[in-house]
């Protein structure tokens, strides 16, 4: 049998690692710093009568200290990890995941971009925008879509996180000319205007019912350094990007990804994955419990979702090849229930591993989401750099 804390004995064909996005399980110690003490989004979403999850309670979720319980015998290695980031936010929780600790936090802007950003931006772009200010990206084309429908002008909106977010109507600005504004804000957007994404967020419909559409695109700031995806990737392995993941690395070692357009679109991307012979990392992101439940502060979506995706975990197990690795964690909190905003949260995060070489045991507490990246690499041969 192999453990997660020493040097793998085994080395696998193919790891499966699931960020469930914002599944936080109970407040870091400096979560008050951030404005989230108490936060707990596991804790939450488990009061909703309809939680039902007996697969990732099988692989240990529960028995992770601190989280309430769970069974005699689990079948997987299961422990917390705690952020070593000063942030909260996704680009930054994944680039730990794999390897890159963040001093500084991305910049943020409570108050709106500055004149110095949005003159630089309307110069280049000669587009004029509308908002500027943190808002909800459901609320800001209700509150905003008329006016940009009539005048043309972006809708330029930010969030607690940092994010530099473009609004469009298609049948105003179609969509490709949407990302090339986004284009040209990501390249405006450097140095200590570096945030962490530009996100084009365009919508359709009338005034009183406009909606999303699933051609979101993210323009990450590239990673500061190497992650452990640059290492696979150069020792001749596929690293597969599912979600958002290219986007959040800006495409740095990744071999190949591909989109998803919700949770049940990604499950089933990565089951198409699953059923293709390759050797190295499928790397997925399951956004919508952030963005669909955690900030809308919805429990029992969030509830829901988690079930859905522990009933699919079951089957996935069961098709497991002998020598798979699966890795669940997440990269933050995002507590449906939590009263003072509805931001994400600073949190523990879980690790669950499982595998047929994978002895389940409690890995305790870790300090530094990047154990994942390391255990990864480990699990499929890679060296680290000073050990070529």
């Amino acid at each position: 049998m192999i453990t997660v804390e020493d040097d793998f004995a085994m080395k696998t064909k193919r790891v499966f690692l699931i960020v469930l996005d914002s599944l936080g399980i109970g407040a870091l110690p400096d979560a008050a710093d951030y404005g989230d003490a108490g936060a707990n989004t596991l804790g939450s979403i488990r009061k909703d009568p309809n939680f039902s999850c007996p697969n990732l309670e099988r692989l240990g979720l529960f028995n992770i200290s601190g989280t309430g319980g769970g069974v005699d015998a689990p079948l997987g290695a299961y422990g917390a990890l705690a952020e070593l980031s000063r942030g909260k936010d996704t680009v930054i929780g994944h680039w730990e995941l794999c390897g890159i600790v963040s001093e500084h936090p991305l910049p943020t802007y409570p108050e709106g971009f500055p004149p110095e950003v949005t003159e630089a931006f309307t110069a280049l772009t000669g587009k004029a925008i509308l908002c500027n200010k943190p808002y909800s990206g459901t609320e800001v084309i209700k509150d905003y879509g008329k006016e940009h429908m009539e005048t043309g002008a972006l809708i330029v909106y930010t969030s607690a996180d940092s994010v530099f977010q473009i609004a469009a109507h298609e049948d105003v600005i179609p969509v490709e000319e949407l990302y090339s504004y986004c284009e040209t804000a990501r390249r405006l957007l450097r140095g200590r205007h570096g945030v962490g994404r530009v996100i084009a967020r365009p919508f359709v419909g009338e005034e009183g019912s406009f909606t999303r559409t699933a051609n979101r695109h993210d323009y990450a700031l590239p990673p500061t350094a190497d992650t452990v995806l640059d290492r696979i990737s150069a020792a001749g392995l596929q690293v597969i990007g599912v979600g958002k993941i290219n986007d959040i690395f800006a495409g740095k070692g990744i071999t190949r990804y591909i989109k998803t357009k919700s949770n049940a679109d990604g499950m089933v991307k990565t089951d198409a994955f699953a059923a293709e012979d390759f050797n190295g990392l499928c790397f997925v992101n399951l956004v919508d419990f952030d963005s669909v439940y955690g900030h809308r502060r919805d429990v029992a979506g969030y509830a829901r979702a988690l079930s859905e995706f522990d009933s699919w975990l079951g089957g996935f197990i069961q098709g497991m090849a002998e020598d798979d690795v699966l890795m669940i964690t997440a990269d933050h909190g995002c507590d449906p229930d939590y009263t003072f905003h509805t931001d994400h949260t600073r949190e523990y995060v879980p690790l669950l591993v499982y595998g047929k070489g994978v002895e389940p045991r409690d890995m305790g507490t870790m300090s530094g989401f990047f154990h994942v990246g390391e255990m990864v690499a480990e699990l499929l041969g890679v060296k680290r750099d000073q050990e070529k």
